[in-house]
């Protein structure tokens, strides 16, 4: 018979900081065909040993037949965690705690809480739960409501933050009492929307920490090798473009040098919000694994894994404030 493992045995093994948090956005497959690319692109991603990977839904569960056919696939035939994507515009309270049990019965225990995105012609005060903080409640309500049969675990539950200010919303005090008030409903964690300078991330982060916030904010980023895709994500969500980034991908002689250029310029931006700090970063990947694979090459995530490297310095005009961020807590200091 084995004898157990000691105390000891286990402090010398246990790494004292781990890496940064890594974890990828995926779309649910439209087709098949488009699944089994699909598989195939987790299945390279899963190569990278990711945290987690969230599953994207479309306003309205519209698509959540696909939605629960690539959790299923993440949960059965993978080693990965699904972080599963609950958007609360356009369903009513009921489908939404339908949502919810039937992804809490699969053995999903992360959710991310979004209010979604509100399309032309449809009137906010039509939906019983229109903003994601109500929608935090919904999910602890059914939480509570399920403690013995989750062992007296706890659901996981992130919602988003904005760098840079909701199109629609007023001002950027108005997204940071939003972000407040969706921690005080019960949210764990917070992954950004897009954005394109680090000043913007620190400048968020020292708001937020002034402001009683305590959950950790993970950056969110997108492999800027396609321009067309760059300037969707533009008009979309409201953040303005690097312009030298964008006129090197547009004359740019092929796709593969946009991908040399653009995973270059992406890894630099990463380093420089690792550098300040964040606790991770989460890609958006498009259902691409290629230029996220490329991007993570040359990132060397152990790097920031070492509490006896030396701290590594940013320059540059982009270059981060002096507000740095403890890795373990997402506390500024």
């Amino acid at each position: 018979m084995t004898a157990p493992t000691t105390l000891p045995e286990l402090e010398r093994t246990v790494a004292s900081r781990r890496r940064p948090a890594l974890s990828y956005e995926l779309f649910p497959a439209r087709t098949d065909t488009t699944f089994e690319r699909l598989r195939d692109t987790i299945a390279q991603l899963e190569t990278t040993a990711p945290d987690y990977v969230s599953v994207t839904s479309r306003t309205g569960q519209r698509n959540l037949a696909r939605v629960l056919e690539l959790t299923d696939h993440v949960l059965r035939e993978t080693d990965l965690r699904p972080l599963v994507h609950v958007t609360s515009i356009g369903s009513s309270r009921a489908e939404l705690r339908t949502v919810v049990e039937a992804l809490l019965d699969r053995g999903v225990r992360g959710i991310l809480a979004l209010r979604g995105d509100q399309e032309e012609g449809h009137d906010l005060e039509d939906d019983e739960i229109p903003f994601a903080r109500p929608l935090v409640d919904l999910i602890r309500e059914v939480e509570r409501e399920r403690t013995a049969a989750l062992a007296g675990g706890r659901v996981s539950v992130g919602v988003a933050a904005y760098p840079h200010r909701h199109p629609e919303s007023p001002t950027s005090q108005h997204d940071l009492e939003v972000l407040l008030s969706k921690e005080r409903a019960g949210a764990d964690f917070a992954i950004t929307q897009v954005f394109f300078d680090p000043a913007e991330y620190c400048a968020l982060i020292a708001k937020t920490r002034d402001a009683g916030l305590r959950m950790p904010v993970i950056p969110g980023f997108v492999p800027a090798t396609n321009p067309r895709r760059l300037e969707r994500l533009g008009e979309l969500s409201g953040v303005p473009l690097p312009r030298d980034l964008m006129h090197s991908l547009e004359t740019a002689r092929d796709e593969s040098e946009q991908r040399r250029i653009g995973v270059r310029w992406t890894v630099d931006l990463i380093t420089r919000v690792l550098d300040a700090g964040a606790p991770g970063l989460h890609l958006f990947t498009f259902n691409r694994h290629a230029e996220s694979l490329d991007v993570l090459e040359s990132l060397d995530l152990d790097r920031w894994s070492d509490p006896t490297a030396p701290s590594p310095t940013t320059s540059g005009p982009n270059a981060p404030g002096p507000t740095t961020i403890d890795p373990t807590t997402g506390d500024a200091r």
